[in-house]
């Protein structure tokens, strides 16, 4: 995350009271949030698990191709 592009917006005493941040960071941000929630659950964690070790499937063209998309 780069946070040189973060701006952060202050009323008028001073107080902060937002942040503007890139839409990329922002993505980040709530995929983090995201994963975070579904690690959560112990079945969901396995199955995120296994996904991620998961050796063989099909590419995104063959699926598109399958789907007729």
């Amino acid at each position: 995350m780069n946070s040189n592009n973060i701006q952060y917006v202050s009323n008028e005493q001073g107080k902060t009271v937002a942040v503007i941040v890139p839409i990329e960071v922002w993505r980040e941000i709530e995929s983090e949030k995201e994963t975070a929630y579904l690690l959560k659950s112990p079945k969901m964690k396995q199955r995120l698990l296994e996904a991620k070790n998961r050796q063989d499937g099909i590419t995104l063209e063959e699926v598109c191709e399958k789907l007729g998309i």
